[in-house]
């Protein structure tokens, strides 16, 4: 996470609004004296102490889960790069902004009979979010998605710290950060850069 304290302000429920709506990020464990990354969906729990993942049965990570291994799971939001010429004030340099959360924590394997159920959810917090009749694993042909379901194993990661960055140009007095979002809404290198624009004109507390 960025060292400078004024990004890094931001309520934890911000953080977890994040975690909620992105649901997908880097996991990434040391083992066998090795570091490992998986990009994975995650799914965080109401009370926001755990997230449920799966992963592919082959993946070195699930390999790894005979036993609990410390994890860092990392959530990136929108990123922009920022050109000192937007600032409209001499002596400036480029940067980059952006919002990210890192949670660290303890991943496990679960039984494997909670896989179906753990699908269920997941799949139905994006269906839900579409347009369309939702799609559910009563759709598939029960031995096909047994065989799927064999691929795969559920795992738990239990939260035991969260920290995040929202480098919005803070550091910069209110009518320079606001030129800034003028060039990052119209000219912007990076992602979502008019939700980044739009959160930069109002950084969250």
């Amino acid at each position: 996470m960025h060292p400078n304290p004024i990004f890094r302000k931001t309520a934890d429920a911000r953080a977890l609004d994040l975690i909620r709506a992105r649901a997908f990020g880097q996991l990434t464990v040391h083992a066998n004296g090795q570091l490992h990354a998986a990009h994975v969906p995650v799914l965080l729990s109401p009370d926001a102490e755990t997230l449920d993942i799966h992963l592919v049965r082959s993946n070195p990570i699930a390999r790894a889960l005979t036993t609990p291994q410390d994890a860092l799971l990392c959530i990136n939001g929108p990123d922009g790069y920022v050109s000192p010429d937007w600032y409209g004030v001499a002596d400036q340099v480029p940067t980059w902004n952006y919002i990210a959360v890192q949670l660290r924590g303890t991943l496990e394997q679960l039984d494997h009979k909670k896989m179906r159920e753990m699908l269920d959810r997941q799949s139905a917090h994006f269906e839900d979010q579409l347009p369309k009749t939702p799609w559910t694993t009563d759709k598939m042909t029960p031995d096909v998605l047994d065989r799927m379901m064999r691929q795969i194993v559920p795992c738990r990661m239990t939260i035991t710290d969260l920290q995040s960055t929202f480098k919005l140009s803070q550091n910069k007095p209110d009518d320079v950060r606001l030129r800034a979002a003028d060039g990052m809404e119209t000219s912007g290198i990076g992602t979502d850069t008019a939700t980044l624009a739009a959160l930069m004109r109002n950084p969250p507390e």
